[in-house]
């Protein structure tokens, strides 16, 4: 699960892909509200070493449902660290009394609350760290929530709350091959799940990721997911596209938006043994597998030959 504030930007943005132009003034405000937002928590945009997403090997933390740190009721939590780890996003780390771990099962995500809003973030820490917990987050001008998270001063406290409906599929997963679309900051839950499913040996699960992002400098997790990608002896396969990447970059991956031509050539078929995972803003829901609210299964998946029960929706 992700922001929804973060979402709605996510949603302008994969539209804004398929040819709809944006305002070049409204683009330069927005990008100087960001730097703006970075240079008051203490990080440097422009900065060329900039730090990436680096969780380090898969690690299988396992916990079942109910064992979390964060209960029905909200709790404070300390900001401890922040570090800047793309152009737009921002690492958190949140301290845990008591030296305990977060203690949450896999998939599932925390509420959290600030700014007059609450929204889902999923930890992309495992319960294997002590005393603290972490969340990706990406930092935009509208997004009041991340904004506030961005900016807050180190050792302020924000609440958190985890409630059932936070709970999503578990760990073990019912498949053997898996295909994971992510769109943005979509990505985050597939970190929770590929530590489980990496860093467990005797699992042989076989996963694709495709990941879409708005150009390289924005991406999240790329990195990461290479580099396990390559330790995974063909269990992980990683594609990343870039959607509004310059043509003159020096990207040489994929480019354009996930397509049913693109789906097609890397995901699973649509076996009984296959599931799909979907985390991604509004617009892609609606073009791959229709609101991520509803049951039913729409859109490109459902053409592709995928049952409702075979697509799960983040």
């Amino acid at each position: 699960m992700q922001p929804l504030e973060v979402m709605a930007q996510e949603f302008q943005a994969y539209k804004n892909g398929g040819g709809t132009r944006i305002s070049k003034t409204l683009l330069a405000a927005g990008a100087v509200l960001v730097l703006v937002i970075f240079a008051l928590s203490g990080q440097s945009p422009s900065s060329g070493s900039a730090n990436t997403f680096q969780p380090g090997p898969p690690i299988a933390a396992l916990a079942p449902p109910g064992e979390c740190a964060f209960g029905e009721e909200w709790s404070p939590a300390p900001l401890v660290d922040r570090k800047k780890v793309s152009d737009d996003a921002v690492l958190l780390r949140f301290g845990l009394a008591d030296g305990r771990s977060l203690g949450l099962s896999t998939c599932a995500c925390l509420l959290a609350q600030g700014a007059g809003v609450v929204r889902p973030y999923t930890p992309v820490s495992t319960n294997a760290l002590s005393g603290a917990f972490e969340l990706l987050v990406k930092v935009y001008p509208e997004g009041a929530l991340s904004k506030h998270l961005a900016t807050i001063p180190i050792g302020s406290s924000v609440n958190f709350k985890h409630i059932p409906k936070n709970v999503k599929i578990q760990y073990p997963f019912p498949a053997t091959r898996i295909g994971m679309i992510a769109g943005g900051s979509g990505v985050t839950p597939f970190v929770q799940a590929l530590h489980a499913i990496l860093g467990t040996p005797e699992d042989k699960t076989e996963v694709t990721l495709l990941a879409s992002h708005r150009t390289r400098a924005d991406a999240l997790a790329v990195e990461a997911f290479d580099a396990w990608a390559a330790a995974s002896k063909g269990r992980l396969r990683a594609i990343t596209t870039l959607t509004r990447e310059p043509a003159n970059s020096a990207w040489a991956g994929r480019r354009g938006r996930l397509d049913a031509r693109t789906l097609k050539a890397f995901l699973p078929p649509p076996v009984p043994d296959v599931l799909i995972f979907v985390c991604g803003p509004p617009a892609m829901y609606e073009s791959l597998c229709g609101p991520r609210d509803d049951p039913e299964l729409t859109g490109v998946l459902r053409d592709l030959g995928y049952s409702k029960d075979q697509v799960i929706k983040f």
